[in-house]
């Protein structure tokens, strides 16, 4: 694994630690500044400016039933200063998968959209 693939899977980490530390101050620092972000969560709208992306994160970190993501099955591909990991997420039993696209901004890979939809079962 080269050196680019292991720092996107660790921020792809330091986001999901945020989350499930409630951390504020780190989820506003993973996610970038120079460029556009965008998120979709389940179940939800297209967020496509910051403050509406950082407000919905903040809004579940301070929810005390939100669930803790247990985050696994990481594929990362890095195209010079952008990064894609797609991966799996269990919340409270709920399969999501999940899209993050990171950005290399002033030497660290920041977080510039989030999309996590829920998988279907089959019954």
């Amino acid at each position: 694994m080269d050196a680019a693939t292991e720092a996107v899977l660790g921020a792809n980490a330091a986001f999901y630690a945020a989350f499930n530390d409630r951390d504020t101050a780190s989820m506003d620092v993973i996610w970038a500044r120079r460029v556009p972000v965008s998120c979709i969560h389940p179940r939800g709208n297209l967020l496509t400016t910051r403050g509406q992306v950082m407000a919905s994160w903040f809004a579940l970190l301070a929810n005390p039933a939100q669930a803790r993501i247990v985050a696994g099955g990481e594929c990362v591909s890095v195209h010079g200063d952008v990064a894609i990991v797609a991966c799996r997420e269990l919340v409270a039993g709920t399969p999501v998968v999940a899209t993050n696209v990171f950005v290399l901004e002033d030497g660290h890979w920041r977080l510039a959209h989030h999309h996590g939809s829920l998988v279907e079962l089959e019954s």
